[in-house]
């Protein structure tokens, strides 16, 4: 096994070195509204609520938070179910309060990205409800079917087998129109066409008057199901292979199946461009700050390289890169971490941004995956790679996924599942109320219920506690994004090693400033490192921050060949001149 690897990444070869818009090298902070903070007693988030901790949020010095769905919806996935796609969902507020929201971003200097949804609808949605009815406008906006008849019974079935990401056949029959409708989701989810033009032009429409009120871009949602593949190539839209995964004996399953004809049809990628392409002149026509594209896509990794743009045509600003979500874990080691993060940067087309993503609300929490002793180096890692940074709300703080009983649990995700199986599946444990300080109800809201249970640990782990703390996980991350506006942490070069099986470090150095040095023992046993035969660091350093755990005191003075790693801690160093 090679034990070391070395990546120098230049600004030159990245187009950063002249970096000045607002989006470059961003830190951006997902919300999920109905867990963040609710101002009306109802146990629901709010916009109001969001509007209210955005300066908290400044104060920490992200660059923008990004919401998820705040549009119209029956909330049976929770806002991913969007019923009318200009208008705020009532639980959550008004137009005004949305408005109201913007211009107090403004106030503040935080902008506001939306989660579009663009797969499909409600099946509440006008547009769905007039599909049903045969509309001549409407008829084709959604994938149908008239199915298949079975020759032994002489039933009619659904056209295949293509199964859902919630389980069960994608395909749902309706009654009063006669055929089944394809949702790769939960059944009140029905796909759209985006083999229609008139689809494509409206959800155009969708992100236009989303611009127009002010937001700053758009994180899209679920990008490899927009195309299915093409019916007029077929009589009858083919079954998808097997898996044969072992770990997937139920045809219920989504992993049964092979998702050849359903997901990253080439189109999808042309889509991106599109959507680019309309941002873009948005931008030209009305002035102001560029606007952005957040992609998320759990895809192959050549795909999402397609993201970024052909050389021709540009793409998505920032493709999500979920390598620590999907490869890494508590038991990855050193030297595979550093594989993940040179496969990045080394396949980067010329002229973008590196990012990473280490949780959000469809994954378990970070403390969770990684264990609680991890929290700030898993944090400091992400804050001091280049490019931009995306943490999940309270990430911040450490939380942890919250237990949620059978009885309690909402996801439709794990309701399609079973008492015994659907913990596994469950996205709650991450979603619950976001832990602003120890009084009831973990400061969320002034009410006596919640729509998902508060954790037990609230009154030991919470934002007000940390920021009153002497150090605290909250006190390392803002540190951490300080420090991260240094030049040689915006547009300096990155070389990383892994000494061993359990400890990396890099450095971040732009010439003429000051180089600084990482060090991420992942491991339970101490470890005496020279740093000097790996850095040009001086015979000393000073201790920027460091994991909560750690017996270092930011402003410390180490001597560089001998320091002193301790299992589960990072550690950032400035080497002093």
């Amino acid at each position: 096994m090679r034990l070391t690897a070395v990546i120098a990444i230049l600004s030159a070869v990245l187009g950063i070195g002249s970096a000045t818009q607002w989006w470059e090298s961003g830190n951006y902070y997902q919300i999920y509204p109905r867990s963040f903070r609710d101002s009306d007693g109802d146990g629901i988030g709010d916009l109001n609520g969001v509007t209210e901790k955005l300066q908290y949020l400044k104060d920490i010095g992200f660059t923008a938070t990004w919401l998820s769905p705040i549009f119209k919806s029956p909330m049976v996935d929770f806002g991913y179910d969007i019923a009318d796609f200009y208008q705020i969902h009532p639980e959550y507020g008004t137009m005004e309060d949305f408005e109201r929201l913007i211009a107090h971003a403004k106030e503040v200097g935080i902008r506001i990205i939306l989660d579009f949804v663009p797969n499909h609808s409600s099946d509440q949605s006008e547009w769905f409800l007039k599909s049903v009815d045969g509309d001549p406008v409407y008829k084709d906006y959604y994938i149908w079917h008239d199915g298949k008849i079975n020759e032994e019974t002489g039933e009619r079935e659904p056209p295949n087998n293509w199964v859902s990401e919630f389980r069960y056949s994608a395909w749902e029959w309706n009654e009063v129109r006669q055929q089944y409708y394809l949702h790769q989701f939960a059944t009140a989810q029905p796909d759209l066409n985006y083999r229609n033009p008139a689809v494509v032009a409206e959800m155009k429409n969708v992100l236009k008057f989303w611009l127009g009120k002010g937001v700053a871009g758009f994180r899209i949602d679920a990008i490899p199901y927009l195309f299915e593949v093409d019916l007029d190539r077929y009589n009858q839209y083919p079954d998808e292979p097997l898996s044969n995964d072992p770990s997937c004996p139920d045809p219920d399953d989504h992993c049964y199946t092979q998702h050849i004809y359903t997901q990253d049809q080439p189109e999808t990628v042309d889509m991106i461009y599109q959507w680019r392409e309309l941002v873009d002149e948005f931008h030209q026509q009305h002035g102001g700050d560029p606007r952005v594209l957040m992609t998320e896509a759990y895809t192959s990794f050549e795909n999402i390289m397609k993201f970024y743009g052909d050389g021709i045509r540009n793409g998505s600003h920032i493709p999500f890169n979920f390598d620590f979500l999907s490869n890494i874990n508590n038991a990855s080691k050193a030297t595979e971490y550093v594989e993940h993060i040179e496969k990045w940067m080394n396949a980067m087309p010329k002229g973008v941004y590196a990012n990473w993503v280490l949780g959000n609300h469809d994954n378990k929490r970070v403390a969770s995956r990684f264990g609680v002793q991890r929290i700030d180096l898993i944090n400091i890692l992400l804050q001091t790679l280049p490019g931009h940074a995306v943490t999940y709300n309270g990430e911040e703080l450490g939380m942890t996924d919250v237990y949620i009983s059978w009885e309690d649990t909402v996801d439709p995700s794990a309701c399609n599942s079973d008492p015994e199986h659907y913990y596994e599946r469950s996205r709650d444990p991450a979603r619950t109320p976001y832990q602003w300080d120890a009084s009831s109800m973990a400061g969320f809201t002034s009410g006596d219920y919640t729509w998902l249970p508060v954790s037990d640990e609230y009154k030991t782990n919470n934002a007000l506690q940390q920021l009153r703390a002497p150090q605290s996980h909250l006190k390392i991350f803002k540190t951490l994004v300080r420090v991260r506006q240094e030049p040689s942490f915006r547009t300096g070069e990155l070389k990383i090693q892994a000494l061993d099986d359990d400890v990396l470090v890099y450095s971040r150095l732009k010439q003429g400033s000051d180089i600084y040095v990482i060090v991420l023992n992942l491991g339970e046993t101490e470890k005496n490192i020279d740093l000097t035969k790996y850095f040009n660091v001086g015979a000393e350093a000073e201790i920027i921050t460091s994991s909560l755990q750690s017996q270092y005191i930011n402003g410390d003075t180490v001597k560089t060949s001998s320091f002193v790693a301790k299992g589960n801690v990072g550690t950032v160093l400035v080497g002093i001149n």
